[in-house]
């Protein structure tokens, strides 16, 4: 059964951060949505899958906080607004 949550990560990166970690992580778990960065230091996930891809992610995210110095990171389930159409994508 998929899930779906939305997380935001405040934390200092940069756009190689989205598109080389986030996204490429994403695909290779198969998980869909979207990423977009609000503002300097924040960035939106909507993501959606099956619930242990979903928390391999969340592992990914955690590990790979060290790349992009993550402060803060809060989660919560939703349900999906929208057809990802089986893609993650960044919005810019």
């Amino acid at each position: 059964m998929k899930k779906c949550l939305r997380l935001l990560i405040t934390a200092k990166f940069s756009k190689d951060v989205l598109e080389n970690f986030i996204q490429k992580n994403a695909k290779k778990l198969n998980l869909e949505g979207t990423a977009q960065k609000v503002g300097d230091t924040q960035v939106l996930i909507s993501i959606c899958g099956l619930g242990p891809d979903l928390d391999q992610f969340m592992d990914v995210l955690h590990k790979g906080s060290a790349t992009f110095a993550m402060d803060d990171l809060q989660v919560e389930p939703f349900l999906r607004e929208k057809d990802y159409r089986d893609v993650f994508r960044i919005i810019e």
